[in-house]
């Protein structure tokens, strides 16, 4: 894999050598993660599929941003769009995690036609809803406010080695501290808010292609009852509940993660033939 900054748009990505006979995997991930957190799976598939793993904004090696509005989910989204230009990618299976979710499900409402399957981890989706919602929306709202006033370093902090938090759960305080010191706290919340935005909108049932969801079974921030909501609405879709696991699927499933998503390519092998040279 080599690394690249994008100084025009201030992305940090990672590609190895494309080939136009193999399959393009596209990795997104979540809040106060970085490009870091796809790492193992650059060494598993690099040597057969064309990798794309890049920083999102404000994370990472990536460019932060000063105001809360730079980081609602739009500009995520461009930013992706923009680079999967730059790159000239045509065709990608997009692969997200967490918060990276909501990016993915953006994405193919405006550019869906460059996507030919979705696998999301640990999707962030519908938390947006109840009462907890509400009370959560109202203490981020306060927060971004308080970071409005405080002092801003907009150098970026590199990325967090998870080999040192191997199997850390939900609300392991070394992990967590050292994922927000990396993206600073104030990106940390600003992103995290667009996960409580009312009234989101997925438009789940316009999703065409195949689609696999993996969500772990203990899931404590996104309830592994979301996850299969939004499996039912979704056509053609997968589910894999992976046992014993919560949110931290990616850094805490490598092997089965990346065994299904082989198996997914499998499985559809002579559909996305058809996308290959």
């Amino acid at each position: 894999m080599k690394e690249f900054f994008w100084k025009e748009k201030g992305i940090y990505y990672r590609i190895n050598e494309f080939k136009s006979n193999r399959l393009t995997l596209v990795f997104v991930h979540g809040v106060s993660g970085s490009s870091s957190a796809w790492f193992p799976y650059e060494r598993i598939f690099e040597d057969k599929y064309n990798i794309l793993n890049y920083d999102i904004r404000g994370h990472g090696n990536s460019k932060k941003f000063f105001h809360y509005k730079d980081y609602e989910i739009k500009y995520f989204v461009n930013d992706l769009y923009d680079l999967i230009s730059y790159l000239n990618i045509p065709k990608f299976i997009l692969i997200s995690n967490s918060l990276g979710g909501l990016i993915a499900l953006e994405y193919l409402k405006l550019h869906r036609k460059n996507v030919i399957a979705n696998i999301f981890t640990s999707p962030e989706i519908y938390l947006n809803e109840g009462i907890i919602a509400k009370i959560i929306r109202l203490i981020l709202k306060m927060l971004t406010w308080l970071f409005t006033i405080l002092p801003f370093n907009p150098s970026p902090r590199g990325h967090v080695d998870y080999n040192k938090h191997l199997n850390s759960t939900d609300w392991n305080i070394s992990r967590n501290w050292a994922d927000m010191k990396n993206t600073t706290p104030r990106v940390h919340f600003y992103t995290l808010r667009q996960s409580f935005k009312p009234k989101q909108k997925y438009f789940l049932e316009k999703i065409n292609v195949p689609t696999l969801i993996m969500h772990g079974e203990k899931d404590s921030m996104v309830s592994i009852k979301k996850a299969i909501k939004m499996k039912r609405k979704i056509k053609n879709s997968e589910f894999i509940m992976i046992k014993n696991i919560d949110h931290n699927t990616a850094h805490n499933a490598v092997k089965i993660i990346s065994e299904a998503i082989e198996s997914f390519i499998k499985k559809n092998k002579r559909y996305f033939n058809t996308f290959i040279d």
